[in-house]
């Protein structure tokens, strides 16, 4: 009977140390499945936050050039400020350049913002930035600077030159405007015929357009630096 006895004692250690092996085997397997799974997921959500955050840099160099362009135009039209008031007060000006200083005193512009990169890591979260610096620059941008920059543009009424000011302007200037053949602005006709009164109405059209162009020139200054130091910081 011992002999039987430590007979199945042994069978039963041999199977507990069987059993014992495979459940480790298992749990090795899923644990290590489970670790390249997560592995998988964290290089995937890698490579998808680098793609984006090319495509947001690609986009901000594009945004960029859109900034200096407006700038420059709304700079344009400053010099144009400047140029019809030496006009009213009678000053020397270059009257070749009156078409180009008329065109360009109450012109408008647009904000063109490449915001695809953005929005696609808006889609997929946030939170995949794993900088949050970085996530907390991008947002600020594009959330704010952005916005503001296009209400200015676009929406804000005192920043709509064309609209408020040109038919004025016209109704003062238009009859010492002198065109060509083809319908061309050539020259001006000098000196402008018009009362103290309506002088001061015009230097205050023209002070009030070289004011908001400024403010707005000021803005976008600031936008400008945002974006060199985010290109910075994702190229870093």
């Amino acid at each position: 009977m011992p002999a039987i006895k430590n007979k199945i004692y042994n069978i039963e250690r041999v199977s507990w140390k069987k059993y014992g092996i495979e459940f480790l085997s298992i749990f090795i397997a899923v644990l290590s499945a489970f670790a390249l799974n997560n592995w998988n997921d964290n290089r995937r959500d890698s490579n998808t936050e680098n793609k984006i955050i090319a495509e947001i840099s690609n986009g901000l160099r594009k945004d960029i050039e859109d900034i200096k362009t407006n700038i420059g135009g709304h700079q344009e039209g400053i010099r144009a400020c400047k140029f019809w008031r030496n006009v009213i007060e009678g000053k020397q000006v270059a009257l070749d350049s009156v078409e180009k200083h008329y065109l360009n005193l109450t012109r408008d512009f647009i904000s063109i913002q490449n915001t695809s990169g953005y929005e696609t890591l808006k889609s997929r979260g946030l939170e995949l930035l794993k900088n949050d610096s970085l996530r907390s620059e991008i947002i600020s941008l594009y959330e704010y600077d952005y916005k503001i920059l296009r209400k200015f543009e676009e929406e804000y009424d005192e920043m709509q030159f064309h609209k408020n000011y040109f038919k004025e302007l016209t109704i003062y200037l238009g009859p010492n405007l002198v065109f060509d053949e083809k319908g061309k602005v050539s020259k001006l006709d000098l000196p402008l015929e018009m009362s103290q009164t309506d002088k001061n109405i015009l230097l205050t059209y023209l002070w009030k357009i070289q004011l908001n162009r400024s403010f707005v020139l000021h803005f976008y200054s600031d936008v400008a630096t945002n974006v060199k130091q985010l290109l910075d910081r994702i190229e870093s």
